[in-house]
């Protein structure tokens, strides 16, 4: 086999290299994802991106016409132009599982440290003001026997839904193409819209695609749903909430909190309002950044990478249709 030549954003974790030892050379950004990457990426069969940079029909071309493979390390194919990848038969892969358990994870702790009022708390005695008395500080709210709405029921919800009900929360869920037996089997009760479940709710938390169907699906009318003092946690994509209303309903106090990894656009403006509220805990999308997640979207998206390279199809093939609209170039030797 012809050695592939590999451009990444982010250099790879040994186990992720040793699978493409003797098959690809390998060259890892020095440009980084926000500056002219694509340059760096001139004559490559395979390019594995972030999610920061967009990857359109002209970055595409510009790249050349060896490009063959887009590999995410990750679930979200939203900078990429799907259909412009189609019609040059480009395959587009990711990792779906690979950040599952640190995504969880990370809306979890967003959760406790917004309920229990944690990061407001810190930065009093981190600005060097007297100690607190009790009093002065609005005391936390207990999750335990609390109602947490997720929307979206996928890898990621399903997985913050199993670890909230250990805390002792009952979770409701509206994701319209989750099975029914199979969200009771997670002890979820499913309802049949996001209009019927938000009244509900004390903590609400998204974990569905960024999509023209979700774009804005929190804006200010669905968020006047909530309850007032609920909480929000966004660990999915930005474009799902309406952010100027997100700012009006923090501001105003129907929200207590909002917890978020995802901005829109992002990356965000320096000083964005969001970031100067009190009642908010804002981190820069990190949440599958932990060494094991890196490790396994890594691992993940190279076995597949490698199993193109053999002209073979990839488990997770996002633009499925490149297949057999493409096959002809299998049958002329290959990727």
């Amino acid at each position: 086999m012809q050695q592939a030549r590999i451009w990444t954003g982010k250099a790879l974790q040994p186990e992720a290299l040793a699978l493409l030892e003797g098959i690809a050379t390998i060259t890892v950004s020095s440009a980084g994802e926000r500056g002219a990457w694509y340059e760096e990426a001139l004559g490559s069969d395979v390019i594995m991106p972030s999610g920061e940079p967009f990857v359109t029909g002209e970055v595409m071309d510009r790249i050349g016409p060896r490009l063959r493979i887009i590999a995410r390390t990750g679930i979200g194919v939203d900078r990429v132009d799907l259909e412009a990848a189609t019609r040059r038969g480009i395959l587009v892969i990711n990792s779906p599982d690979g950040p599952t358990e640190s995504t969880a994870e990370h809306a979890i702790a967003l959760m406790l440290a917004l309920t229990k009022r944690v990061m407001e708390t810190d930065r009093v005695l981190r600005a060097g003001q007297p100690y607190p008395t009790l009093a002065q500080v609005t005391p936390g709210f207990e999750v335990f026997g609390a109602t947490l709405g997720l929307v979206g029921l996928g890898r990621i919800g399903s997985r913050v839904a199993a670890i909230a009900r250990v805390l002792g929360m009952h979770v409701l869920a509206y994701d319209p193409l989750f099975p029914t037996e199979r969200a009771a089997a997670l002890g979820v009760e499913l309802l049949p819209s996001l209009e019927e479940m938000l009244p509900h709710v004390q903590v609400l938390s998204l974990h569905c695609p960024a999509t023209p169907q979700t774009h804005h699906i929190l804006n200010a009318g669905t968020l006047q749903l909530l309850p007032r003092g609920s909480y929000l946690i966004n660990v999915a994509r930005g474009a799902l909430i309406d952010e100027a209303a997100l700012l009006d309903a923090l501001r105003s106090g129907h929200l207590a909190g909002a917890g978020l990894d995802v901005y829109d656009p992002e990356p965000p403006t320096t000083n964005h309002p969001l970031f100067t509220l009190p009642n908010t805990i804002c981190t820069p999308h990190i949440g599958s950044y932990t060494l094991a997640s890196l490790k396994r979207m890594q691992v993940m998206t190279c076995e597949q990478i490698v199993v193109a390279l053999r002209g073979e199809r990839p488990a997770n093939l996002v633009n499925a249709g490149v297949w057999e609209k493409h096959s002809y170039r299998r049958n002329q030797g290959g990727l």
